[in-house]
């Protein structure tokens, strides 16, 4: 694993402007071409088996780590032609995408309408040079929480690596400084206080699924357990 250079940077801001603009048909706008706006077409939409809250909640295993603007990193390995690490200027120089959202927590509740601050997780594909084995990335975070979802899933345009929340910075309790967002998934993917992804060739069971939940969790299909 090496650190990412001023110049390979550069070159990698330079490539992912061709991924802006790609989605409109899809069921989300954008406004301008820099900072980009993302809707989701489920930010107003309740599944079943859900109720809506008006305010997110704290569900989350562990104490809320320490957080360190000097020391914390984001590595990114595994299937991957370009292995590297991110520090949090790095990852913040990085194009910034706004995204309306719902939450839903598997437990029952759904925060509607939650505006994130990040990049698209496809960022950090297109960073690392995916291997064409790699169909999963699993996500690592403090006290060893793992998650892991298809490329596919992490692909889709309002998934992000969040930083931000509802014009603040993302709280440490909501999974600051940096967590995952996932708005089809029950919450349990959408992990908080990342620091790792590893593209893999298969799916492994994170914290979890390994405990019954399903590793799909689709939140419009109702898909809570393993079956």
């Amino acid at each position: 694993m090496s650190k990412v250079n001023r110049r390979r940077f550069l070159k990698v801001l330079i490539g992912i402007g061709a991924l802006v603009g790609s989605a409109a048909s899809i069921g989300y706008y954008f406004m301008g071409t820099v900072g980009k706006k993302v809707v989701g077409e489920m930010a107003q939409m309740l599944p079943p088996g859900q109720y809506a809250i008006d305010r997110l909640r704290v569900l989350h295993e562990g104490p809320i780590p320490e957080f360190d603007e000097k020391t914390w990193t984001l590595e990114v390995y595994g299937l991957v032609k370009n292995s590297f690490a991110l520090n949090y200027e790095e990852l913040k120089n990085l194009p910034e995408v706004t995204s309306i959202s719902a939450f839903h927590c598997v437990t029952g509740w759904s925060k509607l309408e939650n505006k994130w601050k990040g990049i698209q997780f496809r960022t950090i594909m297109e960073m690392a040079n995916v291997s064409e084995n790699a169909q999963f990335a699993t996500i690592e975070s403090e006290y060893d929480y793992t998650t892991s979802l298809t490329l596919k899933d992490l692909s889709r345009d309002d998934v992000l690596l969040a930083y931000g929340l509802d014009d603040e910075e993302l709280p440490p309790q909501h999974g600051g400084p940096l967590r995952l967002v996932v708005p089809q998934k029950y919450g349990y993917k959408s992990a908080k206080w990342v620091r790792k992804i590893k593209f893999t060739e298969k799916q492994e069971l994170g914290y979890w699924e390994s405990r019954g939940y399903s590793n799909t969790a689709s939140a419009l299909l109702d898909d809570r357990y393993a079956k």
